[in-house]
């Protein structure tokens, strides 16, 4: 016998907003497209206090930082445009924090900005990689 929970839960359907499935799609193209260029995943969408990084990858011997920016079309200007300054300082910060818990290792860091174009099916068109997209006024490992 099911609990309410479980009857609740099997008779509701909680849609998911169109942007968060949109982005989710981009965010599996671009790890799809980084795949294809010998960057190894490392991390998922990875929570700090300041935000939270969509990507974690090693291009060779460098730890990637990625931002994925995913919309229908450039018509209105790039993706990557939406990376603003304050963006920027929020990526840098929960960067600190993950190599924090690495132990703050001395490798090679870089911001890569991954521009993800959609067809109006939801399948991803063309996929844009910015490697080093910006650079951080202050060291990220203490």
């Amino acid at each position: 016998m099911l609990g309410w929970w479980q009857r609740f839960r099997n008779h509701t359907k909680i849609a998911v907003p169109a942007h968060l499935v949109k982005g989710e799609r981009g965010e599996q193209a671009a790890a799809r497209y980084l795949r294809q260029r010998d960057y190894k995943i490392l991390t998922r969408r990875f929570h700090g206090k300041h935000g939270e990084i969509d990507l974690v990858a090693r291009d060779g011997e460098v730890l990637a930082f990625v931002e994925v920016k995913t919309r229908g079309s450039d018509r209105y200007g790039a993706a990557a445009d939406a990376v603003n300054r304050e963006k920027q300082r929020h990526l840098a910060s929960c960067a600190r924090e993950y190599l924090r818990l690495l132990g703050n290792p001395r490798i090679p860091v870089r911001f890569d900005v991954v521009e993800v174009y959609m067809d109006e099916a939801g399948t991803a068109g063309e996929v844009r990689l910015i490697q080093g997209a910006f650079a951080t006024r202050q060291p990220l490992s203490d």
